[in-house]
């Protein structure tokens, strides 16, 4: 495992760790290692197919909607990439 040095830290955040560690039943370092973990680890895995559909939903498209889309859709083959 890694090890992140956190300096100057100011005296209220750290009494606030240090609170909100005991509050949770935690040394204020595990607090700290779970606050990051909740801010740049999603719960769950986002998969492509249901966030799709979740927009979908969200802006209300219809059958119609699709079939439009589906009308105006460029189907020619995409070009290959090139590296430099």
């Amino acid at each position: 495992m890694a090890v992140l040095t956190v300096r100057n830290v100011p005296d209220e955040v750290h009494r606030a760790l240090r609170v909100r560690a005991a509050e949770h039943g935690r040394s204020t370092e595990a607090e700290v290692r779970e606050i990051l973990a909740e801010a740049v680890v999603p719960q769950q895995r986002i998969l492509l197919g249901e966030a799709l559909a979740a927009l979908g939903r969200d802006l209300e498209l219809t059958e119609n909607d699709i079939a439009v889309l589906e009308a105006v859709r460029d189907r020619s083959p995409a070009a290959p990439m090139t590296l430099p």
